[in-house]
């Protein structure tokens, strides 16, 4: 099996870029359409590492293709009709890029982060403990770490600049932010996908224990879903074989890179450190692993 070709950046001289993110490279095409590539790279601590893990992106992207059809019956999402040899003028770029390339619509995005936890892990175990609430709403005592939460809860949070860390805020807040409607019309439909995503997904062995959605505008204002959706890097997706209450599980993500890091004399700051072969390896078919297990017939 040949391994995959790796790709830090996009590269493309016949398109402006527009914006350059942890790991997407997004490119100007007109006033109704963007091209976004999903890159190999990987940011651990908000810090964008030097190596890439090959494949990743190929991996991210497609999963995202897959729920964005998969979820197109529920809301109207951000891909085109327009294909990479429609807007790219290299055959070159076009075959280097095919797999990781997508032609989106042009929205207005949303400036918050649509957060669905069905599971009492990460920082809403972390505030459980604290204060027996997450974002504000009050749970059941005596709930475990990683417990499965009676129904899904959103817990919104705003979308910082690279670099900085989101921040959770309260469903009141996003009221403020977008107005009553708009903001229920999000916390509804959120619940509504990963309820969905989540059933199909165990049905596969995976339990997807949170996930985040991002949505834009048209200039209807009807709301579509963006960016990428139930992902690995979106999500924290657990082996249902494997899961048990009260301990924390490994996730099909980027955890052995993390646990990695943190056995390194690092300050978590940039230029984050080499990544060895062997855990650039692991992570990558970790990326696959789960890959396979959603989008396999």
């Amino acid at each position: 099996m040949t391994a995959p070709i790796s790709l830090l950046n996009a590269n493309i001289s016949s398109l402006p870029l527009l914006h350059k993110g942890k790991v997407r490279d997004i490119y100007d095409i007109d006033d109704k359409h963007m091209l976004i590539v999903t890159t190999d790279r990987l940011s651990a601590f908000d810090v964008v590492l030097p190596d890439p893990i090959p494949g990743k992106g190929v991996v991210l992207n497609e999963v995202s293709e897959f729920w964005f059809n998969k979820l197109s019956h529920l809301i109207p999402n951000q891909v085109s009709t327009l294909g990479l040899q429609d807007v790219l003028d290299s055959t070159e770029d076009c075959e280097r890029l095919e797999k990781r390339g997508i032609v989106v619509k042009k929205l207005k995005p949303l400036p918050i982060e649509a957060i669905v936890r069905g599971y009492l892990i990460g920082s809403g175990w972390k505030d459980y403990q604290k204060s027996g609430q997450v974002s504000g709403i009050e749970l059941a005592t005596n709930l475990q770490q990683a417990s499965k939460l009676p129904a899904a809860i959103y817990t919104p949070s705003t979308k910082a600049a690279v670099g900085d860390h989101d921040e959770n805020i309260s469903f009141e807040e996003t009221v403020g932010l977008l107005g009553k409607d708009l903001a229920e019309q999000v916390r509804d439909i959120s619940l509504l996908l990963y309820n969905t995503a989540a059933e199909f997904a165990l049905q596969r062995g995976i339990i997807i224990a949170d996930t985040k959605f991002e949505y834009g505008l048209d200039d209807e204002g009807t709301l579509h879903l963006i960016d990428e959706v139930l992902t690995p890097d979106s999500s924290r997706f657990w082996d249902a074989s494997a899961y048990q209450v009260g301990t924390s599980p490994a996730s099909f993500d980027k955890q052995i890179v993390r646990d990695y890091l943190e056995t390194l004399d690092w300050d978590k700051t940039s230029p984050g450190p080499t990544l060895s072969t062997d855990v650039a390896r692991k992570t990558a078919e970790k990326y696959k692993a789960v890959q396979n297990r959603l989008t396999s017939p």
